[in-house]
């Protein structure tokens, strides 16, 4: 069965003044459903469409290179949708709120971390917070990686992701990731971040 692309929670410009219209549907309608769509053909040509997203992922090393991208892209991209929201931004509060505090002391310095993993990692890619053994981490991929995949450079279960790619802020920003960034932390959907981490992670 192939892949679908999944709608967005809000409306295109409901993210503004943070992200733009004209980035979210560029985004979400031609780079998400570009590698839905490659995805889907990936496997069709590998026989591999009765595996699900999350055996792909996990399994990359094992696929072809086009599985890699295109099933990170997917996966990434679905996350990162549902941790923004209009109503975000602000603090987190409940169980991962303390969660924060007791790994990195408070708010701020995890914000501080975070917001730099995200400016550096050179080139394109991905900034996470992931949750393994209970305990939280702050990591980055390249390109379409994630911390699912087995070849990843920091292993969990991601709750929370920013994408660092050019075409996420580049109409908006052009080459300021640190604006960007800076933007971004108000539109971050805490409430399902807590979800998340209440959970173990991210499933669809």
């Amino acid at each position: 069965m192939a892949f679908e692309l999944p709608d967005l929670p809000y409306a295109y410009n409901a993210l503004e003044p943070h992200i733009d219209e004209e980035t979210m549907k560029i985004h979400h309608d031609k780079h998400h459903a570009g590698y839905v769509s490659k995805l889907s053909k990936a496997c069709e040509d590998n026989d591999l469409t009765g595996k699900s997203l999350r055996e792909l992922i996990s399994e990359v090393d094992s696929h072809p290179a086009a599985i890699r991208k295109n099933g990170g892209g997917h996966w990434n991209h679905t996350l990162f949708w549902e941790v923004m929201s209009p109503q975000g931004g602000g603090e987190p509060s409940g169980e991962v709120a303390e969660a924060i505090n007791s790994t990195f002391g408070s708010f701020s310095d995890f914000k501080d971390q975070f917001t730099q993993a995200a400016l550096n990692r050179f080139g394109s890619g991905w900034a996470w917070l992931v949750l393994k053994n209970g305990q939280l981490k702050i990591g980055s991929t390249p390109n379409q990686d994630n911390p699912l995949m087995n070849v990843a450079e920091i292993q969990g279960e991601p709750i929370l992701g920013i994408d660092v790619w050019e075409h996420a802020y580049y109409l908006k920003y052009q080459n300021r990731r640190p604006d960007y960034v800076d933007a971004w932390w108000n539109v971050v959907n805490w409430d399902k971040v807590n979800e998340l981490y209440r959970n173990g992670g991210f499933s669809f």
